[in-house]
């Protein structure tokens, strides 16, 4: 017998009381279903095909504040780093032996002139190395439209810029109001990423206090009108040294912020189709077979951990990080068995391009 869901699933466009609905419902029926056709859509569009991205956290040093992050300026318990030029270029040939399509370097937030250019200087040395395939994301927060065309000039074609939240009022009151924290700001910085050419993704925090399933909802609609290319989201984890640690009482219950968050992976990759979901590390925080469960609702991006291990405890943007072994062959080989059961592969040495990049171009 049809569910309400099964009804919804079959409209063409969902609106903003359908996502509403989708998010909120307690029916353990309806929630398969939402699943299940997340899961139809994905192999549809995208193939049963997980593309690996070997993390490499670069810096912890960071110019923002923002209330939510461990590794926020004012945050003076931060041992501080910035990982030498060769072990980045180290830990990326690194990822090129072991059959990795790509890789994500990110950091905190670093507007200054030396780091500019030291991360262009690691982005050609990765691709002249690599002979040119090695796929190259970046995180590295908001920056000029200069930097952002320098950086892509020199070799790295994706970047994620997460928004955290589509709604201005709640972004003001996880970010401190200053000069340095603008809505408007985000927005622009992600318009100035697809002028430069990047394909370009966004997320969002799940699960923040006072956020509404109609907030949800709008992130989600949100991710359709700017007509993103990749998604990276999860669950808001708290950090003891940040600003927002006071509102634990206020959470939702671990295992409901995991299970929205799945929920948010299933609708946008229904709403989407074809654009590239990461199985955020949160996920794993939350529930041990977390990002298993992404993608199984969704998600076709997996990253596993790169960091020399002696840096990577210092990479802490919530409590409880998943710990990180010295050789992450063993994470990846533990996946390939389990995605096999499931009918699924990894895309070994595939660069994994947002196949809605591509759309995007043409239509443009």
């Amino acid at each position: 017998m049809k569910t309400l869901v099964d009804s919804i699933l079959t409209k063409g466009i969902l609106t903003k009381d359908d996502l509403v609905y989708l998010l909120s419902t307690k029916e353990e029926k309806e929630k398969h279903s939402l699943f299940r056709k997340a899961n139809q859509v994905k192999k549809e569009h995208c193939g049963n095909v997980v593309y690996l991205r070997g993390l490499i956290e670069l810096s912890n040093i960071c110019r923002k504040d923002c209330n939510y992050c461990g590794i926020r300026k004012s945050n003076e318990k931060v041992v501080r780093y910035t990982l030498p030029e060769d072990e980045v270029i180290d830990r990326a040939l690194f990822a090129l032996r072991r059959d990795f399509g790509s890789v994500v370097i990110q950091s905190g937030e670093r507007t200054d002139r030396v780091f500019i250019d030291m991360l262009t200087r690691v982005i050609k040395a990765i691709r002249e190395r690599s002979e040119g395939t090695l796929g190259i994301t970046l995180s590295c927060g908001e920056q000029s439209l200069e930097t952002y065309q320098q950086w892509f000039d020199a070799g790295a074609h994706r970047y994620l810029l997460r928004i955290e939240t589509s709604s201005e009022e709640l972004f003001r009151k996880i970010h401190p109001d200053n000069e340095f924290h603008r809505f408007e700001d985000r927005m622009q910085a992600l318009e100035n990423l697809r002028k430069a050419g990047f394909q370009t993704g966004t997320g969002v925090m799940i699960g923040l206090p006072g956020q509404t399933p109609e907030n949800l909802a709008d992130d989600l609609l949100f991710f359709r009108s700017f007509d993103i290319d990749m998604i990276g989201m999860g669950p808001y984890i708290p950090h003891a040294d940040t600003p927002m640690a006071g509102w634990k009482t206020r959470l939702l219950k671990p295992a409901d912020r995991f299970e929205l968050s799945l929920r948010m992976i299933a609708l946008a990759r229904i709403m989407l189709k074809d654009v590239n979901i990461a199985a955020s590390t949160a996920l794993q925080t939350l529930d041990p077979d977390g990002r298993i469960k992404a993608i199984l609702a969704g998600a076709n991006v997996f990253m596993p951990n790169m960091t020399p291990k002696i840096y990577a405890g210092d990479y802490n943007l919530y409590e409880g990080k998943p710990q990180v072994i010295d050789d992450p062959m063993i994470i990846v080989n533990e996946l390939e068995k389990r995605l096999r059961g499931l009918g699924e592969s990894i895309g070994y040495s595939k660069w994994g391009d947002s196949k809605h990049f591509f759309k995007r171009v043409i239509k443009n």
